[in-house]
């Protein structure tokens, strides 16, 4: 398995109906995307306000495996949330990385 990290930092702060939309919309990754295992989300809530570093929301995806992950980029369903966070982003922060067995 492949885990997919996502952190953005968006220009300004979202309204909680943004928030609640791009929350919704990757939970909904686990049954619109062949592939995905697992899928978290949400609003950055640390209490450990000097490593914020502005970046305000996230999500995790457990892709079954590298060619699952490959295959999410040009996926609909990827592209639908592009469009939902157009022009809103600052930076993004992306993390692959697979998911050792003992």
């Amino acid at each position: 398995m492949v885990e997919h990290i996502v952190i953005f930092k968006f220009r300004e702060q979202l309204s909680s109906d943004k928030e609640k939309e791009l929350v919704d919309l990757v939970y909904s990754f686990k049954k619109r995307i062949p592939g995905v295992v697992d899928v978290s989300a949400g609003i950055n809530v640390t209490e450990e306000t000097e490593k914020i570093h502005g970046y305000q929301f996230g999500f995790r995806i457990t892709f079954e495996n590298q060619d699952y992950l490959r295959n999410y980029r040009p996926h609909p369903v990827h592209k639908e949330f592009g469009q939902a966070i157009k022009g809103l982003t600052e930076n993004v922060i992306v993390m692959d990385y697979p998911i050792l067995t003992s």
